[in-house]
């Protein structure tokens, strides 16, 4: 839930959200950079907190001033405010939570199920992140009117408002469940001590390097989802409603891609399942780049697009199961996840930017078509760099 208001509401209410605020995709991607720049500051030393405090303490704090944020979002602020707004989301989001979540993960699936552990947590995560976006579907279909196409800009404004309303809540209410629900003495997730020696031996190690590019790359590809929306209106001719319900049901893959991604790393390597995910984009992305709608050709588009959700959701299920597969010291996962997402989300910074420009340059078919085309090139550097990440290991 701690991301669904700086990333969920655009995702799967884009049309809606840029129409509202009076933004163009470029301004939207300046807006998320400047997210990223503070997420960027935020990850390295929210590395070194995660080794020394509680985890149950720092998610509850982040998703709770993460909310307090959304009250602010539903007042509709003005462009300049809305770059206030997702700096302050970038230290709320990221700082205390980012590597506390990812070291209990790892500590909670021990040696040998660290697919399955982190399998579960980015399909836990997909499931509620689809039931969420199922129910505020429902609450922006219930107050538009029943002709999308005639709904005034104050309908759009208000129906808009209730969504962010509703997101506010639940990332509210997951603040409270983390807080009552973990340990409240998680002492295990705790490093006493934590040698400079240790953190040199982390940023001299090559394949922890090549784990970032890794999440880089497939990180990228999970940002590329964010204008499927936009893609459904603009070249599949769906509107805002048919727009939203098309992505929110789409989802509800991420669990199913997620779990089965994590069983299959631990009997196969997470290596290899990375391998063949971007294999899958690759393939797709190509096709979305040459062919153009036609009612011959909507259901292979569809198709595609459905692929790439899978693929996409398969890697966030287990890039981060390569920590384990790398044999990294325990004692220093929250310095290697916070060396690993500096690289690795540097996204936020420029995605959105040269993604809104892209789509902005060339309205319509031939837009999304060069975003495509981009997405392919940061796929194949990811595929390239799992081979060099496999064969290290191997050599190790």
């Amino acid at each position: 839930m701690i991301f669904s208001l700086p990333f969920h509401i655009t995702r799967y209410f884009r049309p809606t959200f840029l129409d509202v605020f009076n933004l163009t995709n470029t301004a939207l991607g300046d807006i998320f950079a400047v997210y990223g720049i503070t997420a960027m500051i935020a990850y390295f030393p929210g590395g070194f907190i995660a080794d020394y405090f509680s985890a149950r303490i720092l998610l509850a704090f982040s998703l709770m001033t993460t909310a307090l944020g959304g009250l602010y979002l539903a007042q509709i602020p003005s462009q300049n405010e809305l770059l206030i707004l997702f700096a302050y989301w970038g230290v709320t989001s990221i700082l205390l939570f980012w590597a506390a979540l990812i070291r209990a993960t790892r500590e909670w699936g021990g040696k040998f199920t660290q697919g399955r552990a982190f399998g579960f947590l980015d399909g836990g995560r997909g499931l509620v992140a689809a039931g969420a976006a199922t129910i505020t579907v429902v609450v922006f279909s219930s107050t538009m009117p029943i002709d999308i196409e005639s709904a005034t800009n104050i309908e759009r404004k208000q129906a808009l408002q209730h969504v962010i309303h509703t997101y506010c809540a639940l990332t509210f209410l997951a603040g409270v469940l983390v807080y009552w629900i973990l340990p409240k003495n998680d002492s295990t997730l705790v490093t006493s001590h934590l040698s400079s020696m240790k953190i040199r031996n982390v940023l001299r190690k090559n394949i922890v390097w090549h784990q970032a590019i890794i999440v880089f790359c497939a990180y990228c590809g999970y940002k590329g989802l964010d204008n499927y929306a936009l893609y459904a209106v603009e070249v599949l001719k769906m509107n805002e409603v048919e727009s939203a319900r098309f992505t929110s049901i789409a989802a509800y893959l991420r669990p199913i891609a997620a779990i089965a991604a994590g069983f299959l790393a631990d009997k196969y390597l997470a290596s290899n399942i990375v391998k063949y995910s971007y294999l899958l984009l690759i393939l797709c992305y190509s096709l979305l780049i040459f062919i153009s709608p036609a009612n011959s050709i909507f259901t292979i588009i569809l198709g595609n697009l459905i692929i790439t959700y899978i693929a996409v959701f398969a890697l966030r299920g287990v890039y981060f199961a390569l920590i384990e597969e790398s044999k990294i010291s325990r004692h220093v996962t929250g310095v290697a996840v916070g060396i690993i997402s500096v690289i690795g989300y540097l996204p936020d910074i420029f995605f959105y930017p040269v993604a809104g420009r892209l789509l902005d340059a060339a309205p319509g078919v031939q837009g999304h078509q060069y975003y495509f085309s981009f997405l392919t090139i940061i796929t194949l550097m990811g595929i390239t760099t799992t081979y060099i990440f496999a064969r290290n290991i191997k050599r190790i």
